[in-house]
Formats: C-alpha cells, structure tokens, sequence
C-alpha cells in the first residue's frame, strides 16, 4: 500500500476546492481515485479472511464518491476533502457492521462497528447488549481492545431509553444511538512499509466487535 500521492492530491485539493482547479487536475484525481480503489480492491479479500461475512464485494461497491451533495449545506465546497470505504456485506450502502477506511491528511482513521442503525435495528441492539451484557463487556474491555479503540463514539440520548430499566448498571451502552470505534492513523504510519499488516491486526481486533452487532441485524433483517 502506498498511500503518498492519495494524501498529497487530497492536501492540494483541500487548499483549491473548487470546480476550476478540480477540472484542471482531473487526470491526478483519476490517477489517485484509482489507485485507492486498488488498495481497497487488494485489501478485500484479506479482510474476507478474518470476516468472512463481507464476501464477495468489489471496491467499487465501498468507496464514496468524492463529490459532495450541497444542497441543504451551509458548507458549498464541491468537493469531500478525504477518500473513504466502507466495507461489509453490501459495502457503503450496506446495513451491517463494517470497516470504515478514512484517508485525509493529518486526519486518517480506521472505524468498525454499526454506524446510525436505523430505529428497528437499533432497538434490537439495544435488547441484545441488555440481554448479553456481559458477553458485550468481555469484547470493548478486553485490554487489547481498549488499547487500540478507546472508547465507543457515536451520539446518545440524553436520557434512558423506553423499555429499560432506569437503574440497568450499564444504562450509558443503552443511550448509544450509534456504535463507532476509531483508530487514528498518523501520515507518518500510514506511509509505512507494514501499513497492511497494521489495518489488518487493527480489523482482527475490531472483528469481535462487529460479528456482536451483525449476529442481531441478520436475525432481525431475516425476520422482517
């Protein structure tokens, strides 16, 4: 993986987003669009041999395209100043957990887990954390989970949820509206010579994490 000119193009792009530069440079984009698609492409089936739930998807079922809908934004930039792919079972527009790559400058990450579950779905999870709570607690305390993702991002209610018990020990799990983990990847490790190999023990370590949420949203998909 060499992520040098990705990150270089992305810089550049971040300083001229708008549609004239964008138009004068649309060869470099293609060239660094494609190459991120191989990486990705390359790197599919080596996240297939550790979750092999994802299976047979394409890079071009999971990056995001750069171009931005700015229709109900007050930010008018034409262009996403970073690339991304999600990968899971039906990649970006997938309902499963999955691995999220972020490439930015200065600003590069890895994510697992479910991102913004929709209301049935995410009542199920909620139920299934409640009822295996500790089997959830075993996975996001392990020590090597808890070094590589320190905690569990996502927006909360501001209160308890309907349904539960007010005084459940780990009510602030319930209040979890989305299940991010994140790992920061400096530029200096992202250019480095066993970058796969890191996302790939990044991944194995996050896998847990994701089989917990994507055992309920198959069930739950498969009893609609």
């Amino acid at each position: 993986m060499n992520f040098n000119d990705i990150l270089f193009f992305l810089s550049e792009l971040s300083k001229n987003n708008n549609r004239e530069w964008f138009s004068d440079n649309k060869e470099k984009y293609l060239k660094v669009k494609n190459d991120f698609e191989q990486i990705i492409q390359e790197f599919i089936p080596r996240i297939r041999s550790i979750d092999s739930s994802i299976g047979a998807i394409e890079a071009k079922d999971c990056v995001f395209r750069i171009y931005r809908d700015v229709r109900f934004s007050k930010n008018k930039d034409p262009y996403k100043i970073h690339f991304g792919a999600y990968i899971s079972k039906d990649g970006r527009k997938g309902r499963k957990a999955g691995y999220y790559l972020h490439i930015q400058p200065g600003q590069s990450f890895i994510a697992a887990g479910a991102y913004m579950p929709e209301a049935e779905l995410l009542k199920e999870i909620r139920y299934e954390i409640f009822e295996k709570i500790e089997d959830f607690k075993q996975i996001i305390e392990n020590k090597q989970f808890k070094k590589c993702f320190s905690k569990l991002e996502g927006d909360k209610l501001k209160t308890f949820p309907k349904g539960f018990p007010k005084d459940f020990e780990d009510i602030e799990l319930l209040k979890l509206k989305s299940f991010e983990i994140l790992h920061p990847i400096p530029d200096d490790k992202l250019n480095s010579a066993n970058i796969d190999e890191y996302l790939l023990q990044l991944i194995e370590i996050a896998y847990p994490y994701n089989s917990f949420f994507n055992s309920v949203i198959a069930n739950t998909l498969e009893n609609k």
